[in-house]
């Protein structure tokens, strides 16, 4: 198995945050990647690329950036032996290419015919995720059918809805449909779906066959990973996991938060995600 780290993200509202305090604490943050954000002890991607190793998980992690931060991102890779870095060639918010189009491009640069971790570069999650568990559940429902993906899901409250994807499940944890940001009304379900999804082998050809339906759709329908995986649903089995919740570091509280949380709160950084 592979993993996707998509990084190509260029944090303005987090920028914005930070420009905008006048207290000085965080001026180190001016121009820095979400993802190489310091988080505890070390940078934020980092707990992915140590976590992904020592599971075992995937042989091999590539991160996806773009032109303005992949002098950062290889800088920061040198210091491990299974890292890649790929940028899409975009230099603005306005270039980007889209999360969906980062991954494809992943996929066909490093020419990758295996499963693919495909993860957030902004997100971590709670204490209670273990990769372990989820490349064990994967092996599960790829033995029932191997067009088989794999979904994380936590509860979310009422009034947060509208934040997210929400996935509707049946008894067996089959994903019936995913609904973009619904109101509580339009749905009873709660399970909110954060950007980290396996994706079989079988399924990456998808990508283009996406990309090709949507390619004079806004950059906001090729953006989030999620209008792939709700476009996915209905064509290949996916299959949910569920966890606690997440950090999303999305704006200057946020990433306060969650700082916070792994420099005071972490019971065991070795075991982390592991």
């Amino acid at each position: 198995m592979k993993a996707v780290i998509l990084a190509a993200g260029y944090g303005t509202r987090l920028q914005r945050d930070v420009s905008a305090d006048r207290s000085g604490r965080f001026d180190h943050l001016v121009g820095s990647a979400k993802p190489l954000l310091p988080v505890g002890r070390c940078a934020l991607i980092s707990h992915w690329v140590r976590a992904l190793t020592a599971s075992g998980a995937v042989d091999s992690v590539y991160v996806v950036t773009n032109a303005l931060y992949r002098a950062a991102f290889e800088e920061w890779a040198a210091h491990f032996t299974n890292v890649q870095i790929l940028s899409d060639q975009t230099r603005s918010n306005d270039e980007r290419l889209g999360a969906v189009a980062c991954l494809q491009l992943a996929v066909k640069h490093f020419k990758i015919e295996d499963h693919v971790i495909a993860i957030g570069g902004d997100t971590l999650f709670k204490e209670d995720f273990s990769l372990s568990q989820v490349k064990e559940k994967f092996s599960d429902f790829q033995a029932k059918c191997d067009d088989s993906c794999l979904v994380l899901s936590y509860q979310c409250r009422d009034e947060e809805t509208h934040k997210y994807g929400i996935l509707e499940v049946d008894s067996e944890l089959c994903v019936l449909r995913m609904k973009e940001k619904p109101l509580p009304s339009e749905t009873k379900s709660r399970r909110a779906c954060p950007c980290f999804y396996v994706f079989s082998k079988k399924s990456l050809p998808l990508l283009d066959t996406f990309l090709e339906e949507k390619e004079e759709a806004p950059i906001e329908e090729k953006d989030a990973p999620g209008n792939f995986v709700s476009w996915l649903i209905p064509r290949k089995p996916v299959y949910v996991h569920q966890i606690s919740g997440r950090f999303d570091v999305g704006n200057l509280p946020s990433y306060i938060e969650c700082d916070l949380y792994f420099k005071e709160n972490l019971q065991d950084a070795k075991s982390y995600m592991v």
